[in-house]
């Protein structure tokens, strides 16, 4: 009986690892390969130079918004929105303030820390990629 449930136990524990090592799922956004790696102190990207500055990059769905936090810690999103991704008008912008992203078709609103809905008709978070930053390089992957 020991036996049995030591190779049920064994079993879930491997099953749930291979799920979580399986990849995040969006709700609604497909998954895409991402792997590219910038240099944030390099002079095209001034405004990753500063905390909350941005940058656009091709890749993803409908691009990819870049944003750095504090010295060390940055986060990525996907342009598309959550609401409407597959409108080609519906790609997602930072706006003036710099502290929302915002799809000015539909109206929805997200927070740029974290991706989370503000207001507006989507219900899903923003579609967020992996980042590692070492110092000097930022890589921003899936």
């Amino acid at each position: 009986m020991k036996r049995y449930l030591r190779l049920t136990l064994a079993v879930l524990v491997l099953a749930v690892l291979f799920v979580r090592c399986n990849g995040y799922e969006h709700q609604t956004i497909p998954n895409v390969q991402v792997n590219f790696t910038i240099y944030p102190d390099n002079v095209n990207y001034h405004n990753l130079n500063y905390n909350g500055g941005y940058e656009y990059f091709t890749g993803g769905v409908a691009g990819i918004i870049v944003f750095r936090i504090d010295m060390t810690t940055f986060v990525a999103y996907d342009r598309a929105c959550p609401y409407d991704w597959e409108d080609p008008k519906a790609w997602l912008e930072v706006d003036d303030s710099g502290l929302m992203i915002v799809d000015l078709h539909c109206g929805s609103r997200f927070n740029i820390l974290d991706g989370s809905v503000i207001d507006g008709p989507a219900k899903y978070p923003l579609k967020m990629y992996h980042t590692s930053y070492d110092g000097r390089r930022l890589r921003v992957y899936s």
